[in-house]
């Protein structure tokens, strides 16, 4: 997160700290961890990375906040303390910037005994200690809440699930278990679960790419085929900006692999010019047909102009 400097607190005192929270945590008896799978899932991670990440980022835009991560974002209580400022009005007598573990937790405890009393939840899945140790399936319960009970305009993506293996521990010796987490409910709406289960790029074909093609003139059903030899891509790249690419410079009815190796690279360098980012992808990908870097090249061009 984005934030002024600070005094760098003394390393044996906090060590001392975190080796009595972490024998505390022990004494619990259970954790809980995503498992590694369940973290490429993509409906998790457009949850995470987009829908929260963004909604937290726009809520505080007007405090020039900047979270960059929600695992490593909001255990100091910062980010909560100034979200709940924002949306349930109050203003707790807390220092802005706390530096060690014991003045984080002290914070983390009172923003969250407000937050529990305005989100009303009967079982709680976070608690000051998950927060404070950075545990993402904590911190995603708690704003998801946040979201459902302050913002719940916002379209969170349905029936995100994740496996999780819960560590018991007894006098008997340590159980392990694996079982399905829920971070948000299925809507019932099938329409919206396959959207959801897709790639950001292929709802993008759904929606910006066919409206705005649709409003230059071009039919396009295989977007991955259409554009392979560059040439709808270019007169696209000319149409939308507003200039005519000669003739000379590309092949308008490529007869072989370089020819549209050579229009595809031509609209790429074009696209760079114009400050239109796109993140790996290289011609090629584009010529062999591949659907995810020939929207990401559209993606880049639509942004600007499907609005």
């Amino acid at each position: 997160m984005d934030g002024g400097g600070a005094m760098e607190a003394d390393p044996f005192h906090n060590a001392k700290e975190d080796e009595h929270m972490d024998a505390q945590t022990f004494k619990a008896g259970k954790m809980k961890m995503i498992q590694p799978d369940s973290l490429k899932d993509p409906k998790l991670d457009k949850l995470k990375e987009q829908v929260l990440l963004g909604w937290i980022n726009e809520s505080l835009k007007a405090e020039h906040i900047v979270v960059q991560s929600v695992e490593e974002d909001l255990y100091d209580g910062l980010v909560l303390h100034h979200l709940l400022a924002r949306f349930a009005g109050v203003h707790l007598t807390l220092e802005e910037m706390a530096l060690t573990a014991s003045a984080q937790i002290r914070k983390l405890e009172a923003v969250l005994e407000e937050l529990d009393k305005r989100l009303e939840q009967q079982d709680t899945k976070w608690e000051v200690s998950l927060i404070h140790k950075k545990d993402l399936l904590a911190t995603l319960h708690l704003l998801v809440a946040m979201v459902t009970r302050f913002q719940p305009e916002v379209e969170l993506p349905s029936n995100v699930k994740v496996q999780v293996v819960v560590l018991e521990v007894s006098r008997t010796g340590i159980q392990s278990d694996v079982q399905t987490e829920v971070l948000t409910e299925d809507r019932g709406d099938n329409a919206q679960e396959v959207s959801d289960t897709n790639d950001p790029m292929e709802q993008l074909m759904e929606m910006e790419v066919k409206q705005t093609m649709a409003g230059v003139g071009l039919q396009v059903s295989d977007l991955d085929q259409q554009f392979s030899d560059g040439v709808i891509l270019l007169l696209l790249i000319g149409q939308l900006e507003g200039f005519f690419i000669p003739l000379s410079d590309f092949r308008l009815t490529p007869d072989s692999h370089e020819h549209r190796l050579h229009n595809v690279s031509l609209a790429l360098s074009l696209l760079a010019d114009l400050g239109l980012q796109v993140s790996a992808v290289q011609a090629q990908d584009v010529v062999s047909q591949d659907v995810a870097g020939t929207l990401k090249v559209l993606y880049a061009l639509f942004r600007k102009h499907g609005g």
